[in-house]
This record gives structure tokens, sequence and C-alpha cells, in this order.
């Protein structure tokens, strides 16, 4: 076999095994977008169906001024990446109480891509 051969065999191994199991860079604000954008705004103040969810990750839970939503109120508790991760995998399981965030993100690298781009770690 020639060598050519052999390196285009092996770089198609590459990006094949490569290709499905991570994200690209910006994939987290495309998965928010797509996900959570409906609800839910990057922009300080700018409050939607949901409230803003600029700087949440530090923020303490329910502490927003966004009046509508109540699902969090007396929380006690700071939104970490944990903890982040629990709540948009299932919110009703991590509250314990209906609520009206119904998005679950199961695959765990749409949560940890979602949870970058909340951070400002995504491109």
């Amino acid at each position: 076999m020639k060598t050519t051969n052999i390196l285009a065999l092996g770089l198609a191994a590459v990006v094949a095994l490569s290709g499905t199991s991570a994200l690209a860079s910006g994939d987290g604000a495309k998965l928010f977008k797509k996900k959570c954008g409906s609800c839910h705004s990057m922009e300080a103040g700018k409050h939607m169906a949901g409230p803003a969810l600029d700087s949440i990750i530090g923020r303490k839970a329910g502490s927003s001024d966004f009046g509508r939503y109540k699902a969090l109120a007396g929380a006690d508790f700071t939104w970490d990446e944990k903890n982040m991760d629990e709540w948009i995998t299932d919110p009703k399981k991590f509250i314990g109480k209906a609520t009206a965030m119904t998005a679950k993100i199961k695959k765990e690298d749409e949560r940890e891509a979602i949870i970058k781009f909340l951070k400002g770690e995504d491109d």
C-alpha cells in the first residue's frame, strides 16, 4: 500500500473517531440559542419568558429582578456548574416541584457546552 493511501486512511479514521465525540468551539452559543434562547436572554436585564441568564454562574438562585417566575424564589444555593447541570437535565427533579422550564437536555456534551457558554468560556 502506498504511503499516501496509508496517511489518507489514518486521517479519515481520526476524523471519523473524533467528529462525533466533541462539540466544536462556539457550539455552546448555538445550543443555548436553540434550546434556551426562546425563553432566556444573555443580555443583562433583558428578561423574556424567563429571566436573563447573564452572569448566572456564581449568582444566588432566584435573586434576579425577574418578577414573573417564582419557582426559585427563596432558593438557598448559588448556581455552579454542578447544580446547573442537574437543573438543565431535569428541572422538576432538581427542585422537587413543577416549574415553567420544560426543556430537558439529556446529552451530557450538550449540557457541558451550554454551561461553558453560560460561564463565558465558549467562543
